[in-house]
């Protein structure tokens, strides 16, 4: 049941601990390998989908309530993975496939690009604002951080090696004049 092209797709694209989940507990429903993989590939999607719809307006929300519908409808209809299927057992998997879709939405959040890295590590800072900080810490991603080809997220983005970041930074800030008179001792 777990050896399917499906779910290589879901350990592809989902952290490993998540699909771990979502792969046992679809194991655990105890249904045939065709409304198992139904289950994965259109009806966890579908609404997870609509989940994302709930997020927006109702007019931006209604291609992604649409494209859920059009996942679903054929599931459930005669001839269709799931339409064999009592109406009380098709419930129960709308049920399940609902709650793992919300398993998975908080899950990804926190592995989705740079936003996602600012919410991980930045956890701590909740309800505090540190701009500074944060424009640093994206300055140090985008042009200090490299690959393992040796390509930095800004020289990726703009297709050309950008200068030092030491030295740019070394450019545009003015060193203060050497003082006058040295600093005062304290005596104690």
């Amino acid at each position: 049941m777990t050896d399917g092209p499906f779910y290589q797709s879901v350990n592809a694209f989902a952290t490993p601990p998540v699909s771990g989940y979502v792969r046992q507990q679809v194991q655990q429903l105890d249904v045939a390998p065709p409304a198992s993989y139904a289950g994965h590939a259109h009806l966890i999607p579908s609404f997870y989908l609509e989940r994302v719809a709930s997020t927006r307006t109702i007019t931006e929300g209604e291609p992604l309530r649409a494209l859920a519908e059009r996942l679903r409808a054929p599931l459930f209809a005669p001839g269709g993975a799931l339409g064999e299927l009592s109406v009380m057992e098709q419930n129960r998997l709308k049920h399940k496939a609902k709650i793992l879709a919300e398993v998975f939405q908080r899950s990804s959040s926190n592995v989705e690009g740079r936003n996602g890295y600012l919410s991980l590590r930045n956890h701590q800072l909740r309800g505090l604002d540190h701009p500074r900080m944060r424009a640093c810490l994206t300055a140090l991603h985008n042009f200090f951080l490299m690959r393992a080809d040796g390509t930095t997220a800004a020289e990726r983005f703009f297709g050309q090696k950008p200068k030092p970041m030491f030295a740019a930074i070394l450019a545009s800030v003015d060193i203060s004049p050497a003082p006058l008179r040295p600093p005062r001792r304290v005596v104690g």
